[in-house]
């Protein structure tokens, strides 16, 4: 088969099975813009890899497959990434109660380390916090400055940056 026959016969197959692609996997996993995002990964997949490896005897059941593993994927990275955001948040939790700022402050730097958590908004804004509340007025503001930075959330990023404000007022006025 040529490069073109392989291109018409993925257009044709696509044609065929992208509607009972799509209806199958949004039974699976319930939402249809997620349906069709995995069943169009799948797609691409199929012009990758059909024409170094010809197409497969039953394309549809290969392009399912394709699309459940990717959906199984996507599931696992979702329950890791809500259980590492569980942790982040009894850390937090934790930091926030700690009586020695500095402790604090040395379990907040720990936590940095974890890489998952070393560019999360929030733990950014309690080192802040604990190096204002230790007088490191200038650190405390870059850090604010940081999680402004870092977050998605336009209310959060108003609030580290008028947290970060009033540090430089204040650490400008003495």
């Amino acid at each position: 088969m040529t490069a073109a026959d392989i291109t018409r016969a993925i257009e044709a197959i696509w044609r065929i099975e992208s509607a009972r692609l799509v209806a199958g996997l949004a039974r699976l996993v319930r939402d249809v813009a997620l349906a069709e995002d995995l069943a169009q990964d799948a797609l691409v997949s199929a012009v990758d890899q059909w024409p170094k490896q010809g197409v497969p005897d039953k394309p549809g059941a290969w392009l399912m497959a394709v699309a459940k593993r990717r959906a199984i994927d996507l599931f696992r990275r979702d329950k890791l990434s809500a259980q590492k955001h569980e942790e982040l948040a009894r850390s937090i939790e934790t930091l926030r109660e700690e009586p020695d700022p500095a402790a604090g402050l040395e379990l907040a730097d720990a936590l940095t380390q974890e890489a998952a958590l070393a560019d999360h908004h929030l733990l950014a804004a309690v080192r802040g916090d604990l190096l204002e509340k230790l007088g490191r007025r200038r650190e405390a503001r870059a850090e604010f400055e940081r999680a402004a930075r870092l977050t998605h959330n336009a209310r959060e990023r108003t609030l580290m940056l008028g947290r970060a404000d009033v540090i430089a007022a204040t650490t400008s006025t003495r």
